[in-house]
């Protein structure tokens, strides 16, 4: 299977990047973070979400009859790993799977939330909510800044079994994109934890001279790429089964790039200023949202 871009997919890339680079830097990530404090009470910026709704961001696999940009799932895959790098915050993929449904949705001026089990991001920024009865929903601390949460009324966990998914419960293309996510927070882990290791000296040299470094940054590199091909052929071939494995290696790849990331940076991987810790937690987040790994991993083995 061929996964090398097409002209026209690098330059939707690119494009992607430039646009969230130039309105989601770590400028604005941080200064997203430090309104929101530790207590996860995040503020959607609703002009960058009509930025990206005008840009075709939540219409890329709409037909162009019905307004949309007339793509594919492979290309929209593309377009969320490049918000899974700069952790641009929102409910992204439901937004985007509501797209041609609710009205607004695809221009960015409806933000969409999905409660399909026990906990619901984004409830109060949400100006429509699928798949569930919010009726009740508490707020609840959330280990991410930038993903406020809410409980919803009976839930006694967050984690979800196999008769109660964690809200939005993305299966087939939501848990693709949530995987493109997490790739892309994989692969912007690994670039920081090689930048810091040339850039880093202790004992006269820098420290991605030091073997165990060298190690923990290879390793990082390997789960990333592995996590890509398993990504980018469930979005080619659309199969829900791959979508759920290429889920359970870039969830895997993103939380322990993260962690590896942190080990590599050292006492300043701890600090809140870093960036590092930021995208374990979103990774955390991610992870949940849907069934759990042992979920997945039951689906395939019976798939088998």
């Amino acid at each position: 299977m061929d996964f090398q871009l097409t002209e026209d997919q690098s330059a939707l890339r690119d494009g992607v990047r430039d646009l969230l680079e130039g309105r989601f830097g770590r400028t604005a990530l941080r200064a997203a973070v430090d309104a929101a404090g530790h207590e996860g009470t995040a503020v959607l910026d609703r002009a960058l979400w009509r930025e990206l709704g005008a840009a075709g961001f939540f219409a890329l696999t709409l037909p162009e009859a019905e307004g949309g940009v007339g793509l594919g799932l492979p290309d929209a895959v593309l377009a969320f790993e490049e918000a899974g790098r700069v952790l641009l915050p929102g409910p992204l993929v439901a937004t985007f799977l509501a797209a041609g449904e609710v009205p607004g949705a695809a221009s960015g001026e409806a933000v969409v939330t999905s409660a399909d089990g026990a906990l619901v991001a984004w409830l109060d920024e949400a100006d429509v909510v699928r798949g569930g009865d919010v009726a009740g929903a508490v707020p609840t601390r959330s280990v991410d800044p930038l993903t406020p949460l809410h409980r919803l009324p009976g839930a006694t966990g967050d984690q979800g079994g196999p008769d109660r998914p964690v809200a939005g419960a993305p299966t087939g293309a939501g848990a693709l994109l949530t995987a493109a996510e997490q790739l892309g927070s994989a692969t912007r882990t690994t670039e920081m934890a090689v930048q810091y290791a040339r850039e880093r000296a202790q004992f006269g040299q820098v420290i991605g001279a030091f073997q165990a470094v060298k190690h923990l940054c290879a390793q990082m590199l390997v789960r990333a790429e592995l996590a890509r091909a398993a990504v980018y052929a469930a979005a080619v071939t659309g199969d829900p089964l791959e979508a759920c494995g290429a889920k359970l290696l870039a969830d895997d790849a993103a939380v322990r790039n993260a962690r590896d990331c942190l080990q590599v940076h050292g006492g300043m991987g701890f600090t809140w200023e870093a960036d590092v810790h930021l995208h374990l937690k979103r990774a955390w987040v991610r992870a949940a949202a849907g069934r759990s790994a042992g979920d997945a991993e039951e689906a395939l083995a019976a798939a088998l």
